[in-house]
Order: C-alpha cells, then sequence, then structure tokens
C-alpha cells in the first residue's frame, strides 16, 4: 500500500508533476491554484502585467485619521507651571513698554489740548473765570497763562518720565517678589493648548 501510493496526491488522487522554474527567462510557471509559482528575473527585466508571483498580501488602506473621521481637530492640551521669572528680562520689557506708554501719554495729551482749543472750550471757561474772579483792580484769573501749550507739553513730558521710572522699577521688584512667592507656592500653573 506505501508502493501504490507515493505518486498520488491526497484522497487518492495522482498529483501531477510540476516542472522546475525558469531562471533568468522572466516567464513565471503556472502552479496549483491557478497562481505562477515565485520566479527569479535575470536583471533589467520586469514581470508580465498582472503576473501575481509573490503571496496573496492585504492591500487594505490605511483607515481614516480620529481627526479627520470626527470632522474636528483634536486638541492636545499641556499644564505647566511658572515657577520663575528673570528680573533682568522683566526689567527689559517693562522699560521699553513703560517708554511707549510715555509717548502715548505726551502725543495724547498734546493732541486733547489742540482739540479744546480748536473748539473754543479754553476761551470760553476762561472769560467765565475772569468774570466770576475779576474784580475793580484785577481782571481775574487767566486760565490761558495756567494752560498754555508749552506747559501742557511740559508737564505731559515730566510725568511721562516718572511713569518710566516707577514702572521699570515696580515691574522688577514684582519679578523679585514672584520668585520668592513661587518657592513657596510653587508658581503659577497654565495650560497650553495645541490644535493638530
Amino acid at each position: 500500500m506505501a508502493d501504490a501510493g507515493q505518486g498520488q496526491g491526497g484522497y487518492g488522487y495522482p498529483q501531477p508533476p510540476q516542472a522546475p522554474p525558469t531562471v533568468g527567462t522572466g516567464t513565471a510557471q503556472p502552479g496549483a491554484g491557478g497562481y505562477s509559482q515565485p520566479t527569479t528575473y535575470a536583471k533589467g527585466t520586469t514581470p508580465a502585467r498582472g503576473t501575481r508571483t509573490g503571496p496573496a498580501t492585504s492591500s487594505r488602506r490605511p483607515s481614516a485619521s480620529p481627526a479627520a473621521a470626527g470632522g474636528s481637530a483634536r486638541t492636545r492640551k499641556a499644564r505647566l507651571r511658572v515657577t520663575k521669572v528673570d528680573p533682568w528680562s522683566v526689567m527689559k520689557v517693562s522699560f521699553l513698554l513703560s517708554i511707549a506708554l510715555g509717548v502715548i501719554t505726551i502725543v495724547a495729551s498734546c493732541v486733547l489740548w489742540m482739540v479744546l482749543d480748536g473748539i473754543g472750550v479754553f476761551d470760553s471757561v476762561g472769560s467765565t473765570l475772569k468774570e466770576v474772579t475779576g474784580s475793580d483792580t484785577s481782571q481775574g484769573f487767566d486760565l490761558q497763562s495756567y494752560l498754555s501749550f508749552g506747559k501742557t507739553f511740559t508737564f505731559s513730558t515730566i510725568i511721562a518720565v516718572v511713569d518710566v521710572v516707577l514702572l521699570t522699577a515696580l515691574a522688577t521688584l514684582g519679578a523679585f517678589i514672584y520668585n520668592t512667592a513661587a518657592g513657596f507656592a510653587g508658581g503659577v500653573e497654565v495650560t497650553l493648548a495645541e490644535e493638530e
């Protein structure tokens, strides 16, 4: 019985002989199941289109990301803590910001004075004060002498310079105070979000 089953396949059917694959010809030998067997090709040759030369692989496309499927972007969040502030950087930034604020103060005060003078506010208020405070020996209070453009510009400049010095000093002192407080309390917690 062993000799009778040597040339037969399973279930009593004869197994067809298979020819060895041809090396370097670029052709694949058909095998069982209708698929061609793996073939070694010579350099520069390619298999014919539609020829299946390797094991079947899954060519499934990757699934879409959850962000694309849902239609909304996913947001990543990070919780950070500010434990120390550099006083030197705080001083530089506060100095520049206070200079900008001082320039804005000077320009705003000068523009406001010109607008009020153009619509005649100083004249009407000055004449009213002269009538109220005037007497037979004096002409009364002269508003224009106290609120002239030169005095307004000088006063606003002095205020701007004082603001620059005070704001810079207070901001730098605040950085030192924050560093000391953060050493005990741990600092201020900040939550940052990043959209993908």
